[in-house]
């Protein structure tokens, strides 16, 4: 079988994004809107969840720049 770079660049790609995020591979697909929206809400909460356990000085800037 004979690949071109695209095509190898391609394959690897996917195949490191599928590897990055497990969490889209075992999460059952939500049934209607209701359930959609309690999934997102647990993963929002989760999420906050983790953000909190890290302390952020005050001092960081964000990495960009608001402009009137």
């Amino acid at each position: 079988m004979k690949l071109t770079r695209r095509q190898l660049a391609a394959v690897v790609s996917a195949t490191a994004l599928a590897e990055a995020n497990p969490q889209a591979q075992t999460e059952p697909r939500a049934a209607g809107p209701a359930d959609e929206m309690e999934t997102a809400r647990g993963r929002l909460k989760a999420d906050s969840e983790l953000l909190a356990q890290h302390e952020v000085p005050m001092a960081t800037e964000p990495a960009f720049r608001f402009q009137a």
